[in-house]
C-alpha cells in the first residue's frame, strides 16, 4: 500500500513538472529547448558518465525540474555536493524543496565562470549539462564547454545531451576528446549524450 501511494506521488510530480515545462516552453523555447523534462533513460545514461567515487562538487547546468538530479542521487551522489546552476526562478525553488542538501544558484549557465564565482572553490568532478546547448551560436558554446572543462579535475567529464542529430560542437577542439552514447530512442524525442575530456 505504501509503494503505491509513493508511485502515485511520483507519478503527479512527473505530471506536474511537465507541466510546468510546456509552460516554461510556451513562454520562452529557446531558452527553455524542450516541451517535456529528461526521460528516465536520457537521465540515467547522463548519469552513468559520473563516477561518484571521485571526490569534488557535482555541477548541473539547467537542471529544470530535476529529473537527471534525480539520477545522479540514485547514481550515489551525495546531494550536498551537487551546485545546480538554474536560470528559472520557479524551477530553482522547485528544486531548493526538493534537494534541500544540494547547492542552487540562480543564474545564466551560458556565464558559468561569473555564475560559479566563489562557490565552487574546489575543481569538480563532472559538469552535467541539460542546457539547450545547439540553440546557441557556435561561438557560445565554445565557451560554455571551455569554461566546464577549466573548472573540473582533468580528465573528467562535461557530460551533454542534445535532440540534434550531429554533435553539440561541429567542429572537434584541440586537446578535446568527445565520445557519444547510442541513440536513446525511448526519450521523447529521441536524444544522445556527448561526453568532452580535456586530454
Amino acid at each position: 500500500m505504501a509503494l503505491q501511494s509513493s508511485l502515485s506521488v511520483a507519478k503527479k510530480h512527473r505530471l506536474d513538472d511537465e507541466m510546468r515545462f510546456i509552460r516554461t516552453w510556451l513562454e520562452k523555447p529557446l531558452e527553455t529547448g524542450a516541451v517535456a523534462p529528461s526521460g528516465k533513460m536520457l537521465a540515467r545514461t547522463m548519469a552513468r558518465y559520473v563516477d561518484p567515487k571521485i571526490p569534488g562538487p557535482v555541477i548541473e547546468l539547467g537542471p529544470g525540474t530535476g529529473p537527471v538530479t534525480e539520477a545522479l542521487v540514485a547514481r550515489g551522489v551525495d546531494p550536498a555536493r551537487l551546485v545546480l546552476v538554474e536560470f528559472n526562478s520557479m524551477f530553482c525553488r522547485l528544486l531548493r524543496s526538493r534537494y534541500p542538501a544540494a547547492t542552487v544558484v540562480n543564474a545564466d549557465a551560458y556565464g558559468l565562470k561569473r555564475a560559479l564565482g566563489k562557490i565552487v572553490p574546489q575543481r569538480a568532478a563532472a559538469v552535467v549539462s541539460g542546457l539547450p546547448i545547439v540553440t546557441k551560436p557556435p561561438r557560445t558554446r565554445l565557451r560554455l564547454i571551455n569554461e566546464a572543462l577549466n573548472c573540473l579535475i582533468p580528465g573528467a567529464p562535461f557530460i551533454q545531451f542534445t535532440y540534434a542529430v550531429g554533435p553539440p560542437l561541429a567542429h572537434a577542439v584541440f586537446g578535446v576528446r568527445a565520445e557519444a552514447s547510442e541513440r536513446i530512442w525511448l526519450n521523447l524525442p529521441p536524444a544522445r549524450v556527448w561526453v568532452y575530456r580535456r586530454n
